[in-house]
């Protein structure tokens, strides 16, 4: 298979660094571009982002001397490449024109960003979850003119640990009712403990935008495909409050939930084990194994002992039991910056291209 050629715009920050490390040895794709602010157009990817590196791992060296582009010459980009990767930090109304403006250069855009996430014919996917909501593409490239030029996003990194675990459960038993708690880590604000001292030995109970992410975003990502739109589901009733915590990586979820048809916990936990979505079927690259894991012990999982299980894409699950209020409660952990942003967005981009969406130019 020939690899495809993969931009990255917005490359220099964490969640496109992110994207750096995943593309550079990736069996699929070819990190060929990357584009970022103005100021750091002309100079090499380490002159770039080389300080402002903030992962644990090194900078690949396949990526060190690729010299940045101006993410606004959006011509010279798609040029170079097959589809990008968007990451960019800029005013969400910025975001959507230019993302536009790579599709219309007939240039698919995976996004980690949310100003797209609420375009009706634009799909939000968590590829385990509704792979059918790629369905839309179609529509969209008739609005956009185009012929492959499409725009996907993933959502909010908030909602990958809880949303997936109850997935398996929200229309055969009636999912109606959920309360979460999230427990952020730093790097969701793009930081390290180096970069935001504040955060040590902290709580902050408030991240700008978060909990409404957080009530809607499942509600599109559990929603139908209809009249060239994505409709968004009705039901469950959720309420959200999210945390930022001192915590280098990792979002832990503290969930409740009731059901109108309430399964037992034996079941809950069997649907977990044996959960496969699309990717699994597919063997795509990114994609783990077993997708929900669940812990037996009474204090799993735990954020450092488990967020980087089967490379930061597989989420676990720990604490179910029964409450006094809702039908059920438990705890889930997700890797912020690879399920959540960058590797969600990757194992996205495989989806589209082992369906036929993202192909050589």
């Amino acid at each position: 298979m020939k690899k495809l050629k993969a931009g990255i715009i917005g490359g220099t920050g964490m969640v496109g660094q992110r994207f750096v490390t995943l593309i550079a040895n990736h069996p699929w794709f070819e990190l060929t571009a990357i584009a970022a602010s103005a100021r750091s157009a002309g100079k090499t990817y380490e002159e770039a982002a080389g300080r402002r590196w903030a992962l644990d791992v090194p900078m690949p060296e396949c990526a060190r001397g690729i010299v940045v582009k101006d993410a606004a010459d959006v011509e010279g980009t798609a040029g170079e490449v097959d589809f990008v990767f968007s990451a960019v930090d800029m005013k969400a109304e910025e975001i959507r024109a230019l993302e536009e403006q790579y599709a219309k250069h007939e240039t698919p855009v995976v996004s980690n960003n949310s100003a797209n996430r609420w375009t009706p014919d634009v799909p939000m996917v968590i590829p385990e979850i509704n792979p059918g909501h790629l369905e839309i593409i179609p529509a969209q490239k008739k609005r956009l003119g185009t012929t492959r030029g499409f725009i996907a996003v993933k959502s909010n990194c908030s909602i990958q640990s809880y949303v997936p675990a109850l997935s398996p459960f929200r229309l055969d038993c009636g999912l109606s009712k959920i309360l979460v708690c999230t427990y952020q880590a730093i790097s969701g604000a793009g930081k390290t403990f180096e970069t935001w001292p504040d955060m040590v030995d902290n709580v902050i109970p408030y991240i700008g935008g978060e909990e409404e992410k957080s009530e809607r975003e499942p509600m599109k990502v559990w929603g139908s495909v209809a009249g060239g739109r994505i409709e968004n589901a009705v039901k469950p009733q959720i309420t959200a409050q999210c945390l930022r915590v001192a915590a280098s990586n990792g979002h832990m979820a503290a969930v409740f939930c009731s059901f109108d048809k309430k399964p037992e916990m034996d079941e809950m936990k069997a649907r977990w084990a044996a959960f496969r979505g699309r990717p699994q079927e597919l063997g795509l690259p990114s994609a783990p194994k077993q997708f929900l894991r669940y812990f037996e012990e009474p204090d799993r999982p735990q954020t450092r002992l488990d967020r980087m299980a089967e490379g930061g894409m597989q989420i676990s699950i720990g604490r179910l039991r029964p409450d006094t209020q809702y039908d059920y409660k438990f705890v889930c952990l997700s890797h912020n910056t690879l399920r959540g942003a960058a590797g969600g967005a990757v194992e996205l981009a495989e989806l589209l291209t082992a369906e036929g969406y993202i192909t050589g130019k």
